[in-house]
């Protein structure tokens, strides 16, 4: 008898706790990193003002806008993924997730039309064209890419997590009482938004 209720305490009292904290911990590395990229765009924004004001301008603020929109968008599927399956709704969940990888793969393809546009007119760092540009400038460029496509490879991990999270909502282990893996993919790509709404102003709204 007392084995059996040492067995389900075990089930009941999951340690979904030190799971959320160490999804924290991860997040708050994540946060240092990119904390960090940001006070050095910041110091060398300071130091080139006109260059980086001139560089940005090669940049598409419609296609930025677009790109804040679908991911907000998508930060709010995720959001209501988590309180459907609290409702013990699985069906309903997985479909908010599936929509959730759509809007990041419509941020993706549009995010490809934008580099190729920019590689298209040698602004890569190492081409041509890239090498002949003021200092300040060339420096911008390789800051864009740099914070931009490292942000693209969260998407692409959080995409990953995401998918993970379908398949075990496929297999039934993801429930209305059991939901603590769905709720750590939504924090990552809550943080993935958040960051793009740090990058989108700094990079295309100074002209």
């Amino acid at each position: 008898m007392n084995m059996n209720q040492t067995i389900s305490d075990h089930a009941v009292h999951r340690d979904d706790e030190a799971s959320k904290i160490g999804m924290w911990l991860f997040l708050f590395t994540e946060l240092l990193l990119f904390g960090g990229l940001f006070l050095v765009y910041t110091i060398y924004r300071n130091l080139n003002p006109d260059a980086f004001a001139n560089a940005s301008q090669e940049l598409s603020v419609a296609f930025g806008t677009i790109n804040t929109v679908v991911l907000i968008t998508s930060s709010l599927t995720v959001a209501l993924s988590i309180s459907t399956i609290k409702d013990n709704k699985p069906k309903m969940a997985k479909n908010l997730l599936w929509l959730t990888l759509i809007l990041a793969a419509v941020f993706m393809v549009n995010k490809y039309f934008e580099w190729s546009a920019k590689i298209h007119h040698g602004l890569f760092p190492g081409m041509e064209h890239f090498m002949q540009l003021p200092p300040g400038e060339a420096l911008f460029f390789f800051l864009y890419f740099f914070m931009t496509g490292l942000h693209a490879l969260h998407i692409v991990a959080g995409s990953i997590f995401i998918g993970v999270v379908i398949a075990q909502l496929n297999k039934g282990k993801i429930k209305y009482d059991d939901y603590i893996l769905q709720e750590n993919a939504g924090l990552y790509w809550h943080l993935v938004d958040v960051i793009w709404i740090y990058l989108f102003p700094l990079f295309y709204l100074i002209h």
